[in-house]
């Protein structure tokens, strides 16, 4: 059985510790999730995602975006300066882009132009996104009803039915599910079956959110094996299945 984490953050500085990102993505290897999406944060990310990344490229496909909390005063040159750093040809997505008001709204305008700009990038790119979506659907939505028709999924994606109901009036896209469906009072267990397999793809976003019964440890891609096993108990299915259908669903997802 092959798992894929399409969002994991293998490189940031929590894993400096006991034998650094190599030892987490060789766990996450041994332990059934061969392949792995690294999404870069800020400019301060590009290089170390980078050299992980290049030291496991059998397992490991990057993605090059601004993360929404990293948008500030500086944030043209700062955006121009990431985007001068996707690869074209190797960089599987642009991400994680989005809208984040969930700890400040200061930029709330600043971070829909940077969310759309980046947008347009993909889109001109031929490539995918992947959206960080926090207390912000309104504006999320807002944006891509006004950008270019992109492929895109909704990482991290903890709401409801009618959530999902408002997502896909605006577009047929993905939802990333991470440790967040472990959580006892997790809605998502009345929501997955409204999304569909065919829309799921199994995520971490390491180091944060991990699942039961890793909960409240800093999470690694190697624990999303206990996701599998929670979505499958929710769909009635057997985990293989949902290791094959989401791993498939992301490979069509990143073109690989």
């Amino acid at each position: 059985m092959e798992l894929f984490d399409t969002h994991t953050h293998l490189y940031l500085t929590e894993f400096d510790v006991d034998g650094g990102g190599d030892k987490a993505v060789e766990r996450a290897v041994g332990a059934g999730v061969t392949h792995m999406v690294f999404p870069n944060v800020d400019l301060a990310s590009i290089e170390p995602m980078r050299l992980l990344a290049s030291r496991y490229k059998d397992n490991v496909y990057c993605a090059m975006g601004l993360h929404p909390t990293e948008v500030n005063e500086a944030w043209r040159d700062t955006l121009d300066e990431v985007l001068s750093n996707l690869d074209r040809d190797n960089d599987v997505a642009v991400g994680e882009i989005g809208m984040d008001l969930y700890w400040d709204k200061t930029y709330e305008d600043q971070q829909m132009q940077v969310f759309e700009r980046q947008i347009e990038v993909a889109a001109d790119c031929g490539l995918p996104v992947i959206i960080h979506c926090r207390e912000a659907l309104d504006q999320t939505l807002e944006v891509l009803q006004g950008a270019p028709a992109v492929d895109a999924v909704f990482h991290s994606f903890g709401g409801t039915i009618a959530d999902v109901e408002r997502v896909r009036r605006v577009g047929d896209y993905m939802f990333g599910i991470n440790g967040i469906v472990t959580f006892k009072n997790s809605k998502l267990k009345e929501v997955l079956p409204v999304i569909g397999l065919d829309r799921l793809m199994l995520e971490t976003d390491s180091p944060y959110l991990a699942p039961v019964p890793k909960r409240g440890r800093r999470n690694e891609s190697a624990f999303m094996v206990y996701t599998a096993e929670c979505v499958a108990g929710i769909l009635d299915i057997d985990t293989k299945a949902v290791a094959e259908m989401t791993t498939a669903n992301a490979v069509k997802f990143f073109r690989l």
